[in-house]
């Protein structure tokens, strides 16, 4: 046995070496720029010729002897053993089968070494072929207390994170935490448990809203987490009290119009002011805001309305001798599985989800053009003819139909302008939500019919789950796999946190599917359709239902979905609705 220096273009493949697959482009990029910085670091074995050359045969390190030469090296150490019977290949197989990637702790002990030489961290990176940021991650296991190291030597690895955790973490929680999770002699570690013991509450960097000047004025300084992937900012800071200071001064300093600043719950909730009620589509210019923290330090925003002073009937005033007692001792009703501010509450959610599918859902046109003639057939529409001032349709024509005319007045578009103008108009005339603006089972059917179920929100919310009765309340905790707690409130804690997660609740009842029995009895409506007497008209000839219009031959505006945002320009409604041409 003896060491040589050769041309690596001299050698010789050995036609039966144990490993045929090419190795991956990044293997080879790794191994090519440790040669170039390094060397060969390990001499290839050869053997000479079988057949008396002059000539070497490669037995192992075919890919350091094609690397090398892809290095632009000239010569290179090989050392040279006694040609094999089998022409190497059990040793071929030997030295590829018990070969063993290098584990964490010991990678780190090989850089800490270099280092300790006088390597730098970006030489070592080169070196390596491996990410300047990758070399300080693994220099964070200096950090960790020495047993735990011992431990992880053998090849027992906490996940990723929770190193991250341990190595955060100082020396003498480490101490005692290995003290009281230390495995006993075979046994693997209970990683999770160590490191949750060792967990800090940490604040974000991407979830403030102040800026450097109250960071300095509060003294927060940002820590990098170099275990989070590279295209995050993943800088924190364990200074929870500063944070959510300097998170309630820019609260303070940038309160909207009529806006507050509110407490959470136990659950992490706003706190509103008694009677209000949460607006859970988009808000007017009249409704508050309310501004909190969660339980992250992000500031959240919240809007409600307050309930208009109740009128008393017959000018008596509340609790006077003309109020009306009833003390027939009749039985009380059951409370129903949902409430009406549950039932307000689908109504949002329905209609905001609908009006999502509207705008992005891909929709054909033929059953664009049948919606169309669906949405007219709403409850909340109505079209009377002959009605003073009705020839242009009010806002509704500016908003849809303008986009069809020309500057010169003529009907000239295109398909895609007339797509756009129908989802514009459908979403202006589809409502779900409670009152005059309800279209009734058609926008249901509307809704079922382009798939607006996957736009509903998660329900698993303290305010919704509190809108269900007790019966219902248990068996969606029965659907879901929790176990129902003896008071409904802890019932309700528990899954709000079980559906704080990737799982969500959305109740069977704010499905748009509606009864088959409401469907027939729509189309059986047609055999017997009322008169306008019938539904409320007075005898002067105004509407006195709740479809009554604004006396000009059109959809009342305040009676549409939209009627909160104002009439609005055309450009406003494309943005809120997210339309635009293709």
């Amino acid at each position: 046995m003896q060491i040589k220096k050769v041309d690596p273009r001299a050698l010789k493949e050995n036609p039966d070496r144990m490993r045929q697959t090419k190795s991956s482009p990044q293997a080879d990029a790794l191994m090519l720029a440790t040669i170039k910085a390094v060397g060969i670091v390990q001499p290839p074995i050869v053997a000479s010729e079988a057949d008396g050359g002059n000539g070497y045969i490669i037995d192992a390190g075919h890919r350091r002897v094609r690397l090398a030469i892809a290095a632009g090296l000239e010569e290179i150490e090989i050392l040279v053993v006694d040609a094999a019977n089998d022409n190497g290949a059990m040793r071929s197989m030997v030295e590829n089968s018990v070969r063993e990637a290098l584990n964490p702790v010991d990678q780190w002990r090989g850089i800490e070494r270099l280092v300790a030489l006088g390597w730098t961290e970006e030489a070592i990176a080169v070196a390596l072929a491996l990410p300047v940021r990758q070399t300080r991650k693994l220099r964070l296991l200096a950090n960790v207390l020495p047993a735990m190291l011992e431990q992880m030597a053998l090849g027992d690895m906490p996940s990723e994170q929770q190193l991250r955790i341990i190595a955060a973490a100082g020396e003498v929680e480490q101490k005692e935490v290995w003290k009281a999770h230390k495995p006993k002699k075979g046994d693997t570690a209970a990683w999770w448990s160590i490191a949750n013991a060792l967990t800090k509450k940490r604040m974000y960097a991407k979830d403030a809203s102040f800026g450097d000047d109250l960071r300095e004025a509060y003294g927060i300084e940002w820590v990098e987490d170099l275990f989070a992937p590279a295209d995050q900012d993943s800088r924190y800071t364990t200074d929870v009290e500063s944070f959510l200071g300097a998170q309630h001064e820019w609260m303070t300093s940038n309160l909207p119009k009529r806006g507050a600043i509110v407490e959470v719950n136990s659950w992490g909730q706003p706190e509103l002011p008694k009677k209000a009620n949460q607006v859970y589509g988009k808000p007017s210019k009249s409704d508050n805001a309310a501004l909190y923290l969660d339980r992250d330090g992000k500031v959240q925003t919240v809007h409600y309305r307050m309930p208009e002073a109740a009128k008393a009937k017959g000018g008596s005033e509340p609790g006077s001798d003309g109020a009306i007692n009833d003390n027939t001792g009749s039985t009380p009703k059951a409370r129903p599985e949902v409430t009406q501010r549950g039932q307000d509450m689908i109504g949002d959610f329905r209609t905001d989800a609908l009006h999502d599918a509207l705008s992005s859902a891909p929709i054909e046109d033929d059953m664009l053009m049948a919606l169309l003639v669906l949405a007219f057939a709403g409850q909340n529409v109505r079209v009377d003819s002959g009605a003073e001032g009705g020839l242009y349709g009010g806002a509704r024509f500016g908003r849809h139909a303008a986009r069809l005319f020309t500057e010169d007045g003529r009907l000239s578009f295109d398909m895609d302008t007339v797509r756009i103008a129908a989802r514009a108009a459908l979403i202006d005339v589809l409502s779900c939500r409670r009152g005059m603006s309800n279209s009734g089972v058609v926008a249901r059917v509307a809704g079922e019919a382009i798939g607006a179920d996957s736009y509903l929100p998660n329900m698993g919310t303290e305010e919704f789950l509190a809108s269900l009765s007790r019966q219902a309340l248990e068996t969606v905790a029965k659907d879901a796999g929790v176990e129902p707690r003896a008071r409904v409130r802890e019932t309700r804690s528990t899954l709000v946190t079980h559906f704080e997660g990737d799982t969500n609740l959305v109740h069977p009842s704010a499905l748009f599917a509606p009864e088959p029995t409401d469907v027939l009895a729509l189309l059986k409506h047609l055999d017997h359709e009322p008169s306008l007497q019938d539904e409320g008209e007075t005898d002067d000839g105004t509407a006195g239902g709740i479809d009554a219009n604004d006396g000009h031959g059109e959809v009342d505006v305040s009676d549409m979905v939209g009627a909160d945002d104002g009439p609005g320009t055309l450009d406003d409604h494309e943005t809120a609705y997210g339309i635009a041409a293709e």
